[in-house]
């Protein structure tokens, strides 16, 4: 029944290898819990007053209510599949509420901690350090995500066109514009990487010639930014985050910054717009005739 539902999110709705993981893990981690307390292996036929109590049980080990609300979503998933599949005819999770979650809002790094990093990266001309200041360039100058950035094949790269072409979720493609800049970094990047002996077709390698992988690219950005900024989080989205907000600080279109984002609606780039919604308050509040800070 689970492993119908993987092959199911795997073929048909083309999620990738990390979000299916997931997927499995969140149900495999509830019908461990209906064995362990209901000693109910069946989780096609649990009730809702079960999955309360498993909502519970995770609070009360101190699980933070964002992954609870991830692990639910899991679970009313699979039972919209057993009802799609006419396994079940009602979906326990039909009238679930997810839980509260408190509003997080990130500040972004300024365009002076990201210069600094890059002027820091571009002293150096080995292959590392010329790949590791393309990363920041191509997460700051493009918004993608990283695993979008570890997934990049060489053919993705259109330099007489100036552009990308990046494989997002749901494997929805998109095409992002490369700045001049950057365009100089894939450059000198390539004529490096020639020097490292590698088989795969991946744009980003490692310096023993793999394929990029996930912690790597989280230690690059975060032990470069811990040198310039005192931001708890440093992160790549970070640096996503900061690519949407100083586009729209800049008067970009929100709908221009969705596609480049590659988001599917509005909804998911309006969370960026909070802090230009700070700064234009404060442009107002300088420049307005009546402001108070005037009288």
């Amino acid at each position: 029944m689970i492993s119908a539902f993987i092959t199911y999110l795997t073929l048909e709705k083309k999620y990738s290898k990390h979000t299916v993981k997931a997927y499995q893990k969140d149900l495999s981690s509830f019908r461990a819990f209906c064995e362990s307390t209901f000693a109910q292996n069946e989780i096609r036929m649990v009730h809702y007053s079960q999955i309360r109590s498993w909502i519970v049980a995770l609070v009360e080990q101190g699980v933070s209510n964002n992954t609870i609300n991830r692990k639910i979503s899991s679970l009313k998933s699979f039972y919209k599949f057993l009802q799609k599949t006419k396994q079940i005819d009602l979906n326990p999770l039909a009238k679930h509420k997810a839980l509260r979650v408190a509003k997080r809002i990130q500040n972004p790094f300024s365009e002076s901690e990201i210069t600094q990093v890059i002027t820091h990266l571009a002293v150096k001309d080995d292959f590392e350090s010329v790949r590791n200041k393309l990363i920041v360039e191509l997460f700051y100058s493009t918004g993608i995500r990283r695993a979008e950035l570890i997934g990049i094949q060489l053919s993705d790269i259109n330099l007489s066109e100036k552009l990308m072409k990046v494989l997002g979720k749901r494997n929805k493609e998109r095409f992002v514009p490369l700045l001049p800049s950057v365009i100089k970094t894939i450059t000198r990047y390539l004529e490096l990487k020639k020097e490292v002996q590698s088989d795969t077709a991946f744009f980003m390698i490692t310096r023993k010639g793999n394929k990029l992988y996930e912690t790597l690219v989280y230690r690059v950005i975060n032990s470069y930014f811990s040198k310039v900024s005192t931001k708890e989080k440093k992160s790549p989205h970070l640096l996503r985050h900061s690519f949407a907000t100083h586009l729209l600080n800049e008067g970009a279109d929100l709908n221009s910054v969705k596609e480049l984002l590659g988001h599917a609606s509005l909804a998911s780039t309006q969370i960026y717009t909070h802090n230009s919604i700070d700064k234009m308050k404060k442009v107002y509040n300088q420049a307005h005739p009546r402001s108070l800070k005037k009288e």
